[in-house]
């Protein structure tokens, strides 16, 4: 398996972390001192689009504007300190989601999630999903163990963000809700003492 690519710009200190761990990274990092000299590198070295991300400090943001790259590319982060495992865990979803992005359909269990129409499909039935929802069964079916509110609220709402744990529970309850309500399935999502998980049939 092709390991994705992460690009990062202007981070110096994000790199040398990073790299110091790169043998347990599901991704590979690049280090570029700026932005012109990532994009010189990049017309000599066209990557497939779905197998990289570009990260970056949030304050370089305007920078990005006026090139042609996809913004579904970028990844803006606050800059350091922050919890390294965080860093890492949204960088992942972001893969995850890029990735999936380009192919627009992805199985799960007897389901099909279309990512560009923002719909689960089971045996001819439709439900229209929002996007933090999309998020949440993307982040839930990558993962083998129950995953706790903390940890959704983390990944899927951002590590910088104040938003309370109840919130994280009401989306879950209501996307639980709307899958049963549509296809009589209430073992989509399975709720643990430990947290949530897509299990694996």
């Amino acid at each position: 398996m092709i390991k994705q690519k992460i690009y990062i710009i202007d981070f110096d200190e994000l790199f040398n972390i990073l790299d110091e761990i790169k043998s347990v990274l599901s991704f590979q990092t690049f280090n570029f001192n700026n932005l012109d000299i990532f994009l010189k590198s990049l017309n000599q070295n066209e990557s497939e689009p779905e197998n990289f991300l570009i990260v970056t400090k949030k304050q370089n943001e305007n920078k990005f504007k006026s090139t042609a790259i996809d913004k579904n590319s970028l990844f803006f982060l606050e800059d350091l300190p922050s919890e390294l495992s965080k860093i890492i865990e949204k960088i992942n979803i972001q893969l995850i989601k890029k990735k999936y992005n380009y192919q627009s359909k992805i199985n799960i269990e007897n389901y099909i999630l279309n990512l560009n129409s923002r719909t689960i499909v089971k045996n001819n039935k439709q439900l229209k999903l929002t996007e933090k929802e999309i998020d949440i069964i993307l982040f839930l079916n990558n993962n083998t163990n129950p995953q706790s509110v903390e940890k959704l609220q983390n990944v899927v709402w951002g590590y910088s963000s104040e938003l309370e744990t109840h919130t994280v529970e009401t989306h879950i309850y209501r996307l639980r809700r709307k899958i049963n309500n549509i296809f009589n399935d209430d073992k989509f999502i399975v709720s643990y003492d430990k947290g949530y998980l897509i299990e694996k049939k």
